[in-house]
């Protein structure tokens, strides 16, 4: 996919891509990629070369239970892996092209440098979607929505408790009928309204804030996306996550798992593991969607 500049919603953009995906595999689960070679099994630990490697064994194993992949740039940079990062993606958009690819970023910058920021992201490695963070407000956003075909999915009220130092602050003044609005409301309704030009924008709110989560959920309605990080290892709650977060029709999340799925297993099956670890988690939060 290529820049493509316009005023509505690209056919078969970022989100008709998602929730394609949401259907065809009946799963809201996103599966994180935050490799770490002193935890891989075996032979593989310790062994920064073998990144590819083991992230694409999880990929396949678990591609049948995803609507979504979650790479994070920093385990990837951090040991001068870039270039697997590269062929990761591309082994995804190959083999598993159905589902997309969320590079997670949260880049904020402006101006020529946000411009190369989204070049990194969506032509550099062909992602499908970037983190991004609003603090430097929407001239630090409109660069990534010159890309209609991509998602750009704004940290709102994220998963880590010192989130709540600035996200839980209260404004003052009025705007839109909202006396002393908190600061995470505030950026979930600028997203949701004049800063969502291309019809792609989605939302990170955290799992481990079920309250601010439903309270996301009823500022945007059911137009936008949420990815929703903090089950599993965090200790997020996934029922109360569904409850607060899914649309009318019971989507609308990627609910996103990183460690419980890779680390799953220390042995030669971790990718079996994480097969087995995955279908639970997708099973549980289809109960959760029934439920609620």
């Amino acid at each position: 996919m290529s820049k493509v500049l316009g005023t509505s919603t690209v056919p078969g953009g970022f989100r008709a891509r998602l929730a394609d995906a949401w259907a065809r595999n009946d799963s809201l689960l996103c599966v994180g990629l935050d490799p770490d070679p002193a935890r891989f099994p075996g032979a593989m630990r310790g062994r920064a070369d073998r990144i590819f490697e083991f992230c694409r064994d999880i990929v396949d194993a678990t591609a049948a239970e995803a609507c979504a992949f979650k790479p994070q740039i920093a385990y990837f940079a951090s040991q001068r892996a870039e270039d697997q990062l590269e062929a990761l993606i591309a082994h995804i958009r190959e083999r598993h092209p159905g589902l997309p690819v969320i590079l997670d970023a949260k880049r904020g910058d402006i101006g020529a440098t946000a411009e190369q920021y989204a070049r990194e992201a969506f032509e550099r490695y062909q992602a499908d979607a970037l983190t991004v963070n609003p603090y430097m407000g929407m001239d630090s956003i409109e660069p990534y929505l010159a890309w209609r075909d991509r998602g750009v999915i704004v940290l709102c009220r994220t998963s880590n408790a010192g989130g709540s130092d600035l996200q839980a602050l209260a404004l003052a003044g009025m705007e839109g009928g909202q006396m002393h609005e908190k600061l995470y409301q505030r950026v979930a309704r600028l997203v949701a309204g004049p800063w969502n030009t291309s019809g792609q924008c989605a939302l990170v709110v955290g799992a481990t804030f079920p309250e601010e989560l439903a309270d996301v959920r009823r500022i945007v309605g059911d137009d936008l996306p949420i990815l929703v990080p903090g089950i599993g290892a965090q200790g997020g709650d996934i029922d109360a996550s569904v409850k607060a977060g899914r649309t009318m029709d019971g989507t609308g999340m990627a609910i996103n798992s990183s460690r419980a799925i890779l680390y799953a297993s220390a042995g030669d099956d971790y990718a079996e593991a994480a097969r087995r670890v995955a279908r639970e988690t997708r099973e549980a939060i289809n109960r959760a969607r029934r439920q609620a």
